[in-house]
């Protein structure tokens, strides 16, 4: 990456210029927690769709420096340069993981965002913005992950004694990739509970940088599953259980989700459905047809038992978002914290009512299962824990406890179309992306867009502006794009994701 960073630097050497950047000092006017601020200038962006760019996972990395482990900038220098050189195309911020694994791996309450505090201090020499991710799951398991970041020691050690902390298959296959929502209010983990871990994981990260809400910092994801994603580990393809268009498989067997199941089925008066999920569900790899829970005519899962098991697991799933999103919002949010005026509304009487908001807009990501959605039961979603089917919108949950929080989201493969898929897995990632868009707008859900492949073909590049602006009016249908994600790849593509860039805000040519 240095290299092509370089030769990229040296073309454009006359109209890109490097500030020194000191973490330890910030080198211009900034917002203090008592500051009220206008919302920030668009820079234009009124007649396109703002790109953000993902940062490489390892961006934030742990090494052995005089006998400690200490969190630094890999390849630093090259990060700079390529910083300002996205900067100089047009991009609008970075996105980045702030991993839980790295920041508070000494111990519990015991947080290093020094790495961090570095390269928020070179996004904003460079000119951008910076949505941070708190990533409160494992690195290595999925699809595009290129290093292994593990949860905090010290958690591990106590799934070690305790794995019923993890999301858990019908085979008690423990998934160590994050924490089985199951326990979010069971007090396990030193005398806090994982939602308890979370709220003071986003507490402390406000603490450490609010002066950077606003200005420089103007969104805060919460990461509520694997991935980040707010779904069950229903496809897990990083360990090989698990390969495309396989159904998947329910995470229901873990003590905590086994025991919740028990006594939904008590309270529904048939204590015979709470031993685990449906018996003919199939297995991680099975089609849709060969199954009988999911199979299109007569599935089981439009009997009375389907609706409640899919309505126990998925509303879960939405109880889930609502803690999470409860305690980030309430950190966020404290007194104190940088707020942004909202609007300025004058009465009858000449008074004027202010309206404020958090400086910073919290996040959350949704999966983009697009495969079995053509089918009626629409498998992989339920498995996932979508309650959508050809007669149910399992998204509206959602959207309603995002709009609860004034929560955007973010959701992927906005770069995808049927037609590239093969027929049997039944896909429709075009589908998806409607119904999220339109059930996203009926509830007021600000919705943004990744990529779920790093793709820089044409096709590519067309239906994720067709996604942005619609086919007939450039009137922006998703408020932003996360684009996946800067590396080489990026770089050995240059020229044709500087002209995405151009077309992203209205330019031609």
């Amino acid at each position: 990456m240095v290299q092509r960073i370089t030769q990229l630097l040296r073309e454009s050497r006359q109209r890109l210029t490097i500030p020194e950047a000191d973490e330890e000092r910030w080198p211009g006017a900034y917002a203090t927690a008592e500051t009220v601020h206008e919302a920030p200038s668009t820079s234009g962006r009124d007649l396109g769709c703002p790109v953000f760019v993902m940062l490489p996972l390892d961006t934030v990395w742990v090494v052995e420096r005089d006998g400690k482990r200490v969190a630094i900038l890999k390849r630093e220098k090259a990060l700079e340069i390529a910083l300002h050189t996205l900067r100089s195309a047009g991009v609008e911020g970075v996105m980045v993981d702030v991993w839980w694994g790295i920041c508070e791996r000494g111990g519990p309450r015991v947080y290093d965002f020094s790495a961090y505090k570095r390269l928020f201090h070179k996004c904003a020499a460079a000119g951008l913005r910076v949505q941070a991710v708190m990533s409160f799951h494992a690195a290595g398991g999925n699809v595009g992950d290129t290093c292994k970041i593990p949860l905090p020691k010290w958690v591990v050690d106590i799934g070690e004694r305790n794995p019923d902390i993890f999301y858990t298959d019908k085979q008690m296959h423990r998934n160590k990739e994050c924490l089985s929502l199951g326990c979010d209010e069971v007090p396990l983990f030193w005398g806090r509970t994982p939602v308890d871990m979370y709220r003071d994981f986003v507490d402390a990260f406000a603490d450490t940088f609010d002066y950077l809400f606003g200005t420089v910092i103007t969104e805060v994801t919460v990461g509520m599953g694997p991935a980040g994603e707010l779904r069950y580990p229903s496809y897990p393809e990083g360990d090989g259980r698990w390969r495309f268009p396989g159904v998947g498989e329910y995470q229901c067997y873990d003590k905590y989700m086994l025991g919740d199941l028990r006594r939904a089925a008590h309270i529904a008066g048939r204590p015979e459905w709470g031993h685990g999920g449906p018996h003919d569900a199939g297995h991680y790899n099975s089609k849709s047809w060969e199954t009988g829970f999911f199979v299109s005519q007569g599935g089981n899962w439009q009997t009375e038992y389907g609706h409640f098991y899919l309505s126990w697991y998925s509303g879960h799933l939405v109880a889930h978002a609502d803690r999470i999103l409860g305690a980030a919002a309430a950190a966020l949010s404290k007194p104190g914290r940088p707020r942004l005026l909202r609007s300025a509304i004058e009465l009858d009487d000449g008074h004027v009512v202010y309206e404020f908001e958090p400086a910073v807009k919290l996040g959350a990501k949704l999966a983009g299962v697009h495969w079995w959605f053509k089918s009626r039961a629409h498998a992989a979603e339920l498995t996932a824990g979508y309650y959508n089917t050809r007669d149910r919108d399992g998204y509206a949950p959602i959207m309603r406890t995002l709009s609860k929080y004034n929560a955007r989201l973010s959701f992927t493969c906005v770069e995808m179309r049927d037609c590239e898929h093969p027929p049997e897995g039944r896909c429709s990632p075009q589908g998806l992306l409607q119904q999220v868009l339109e059930c996203a707008e009926a509830h007021g859900v600000p919705l943004a867009g990744e990529n779920a492949l790093q793709r820089y073909d044409e096709h590519a590049f067309d239906r994720i502006a067709e996604s942005a602006f619609g086919k007939t009016a450039r009137s922006g249908r998703l408020e932003q794009l996360t684009f996946l994600r800067m590396g080489d790849l990026m770089f050995d593509n240059w020229e044709a994701f500087c002209a995405f860039l151009r077309r992203m805000r209205g330019q031609q040519g």
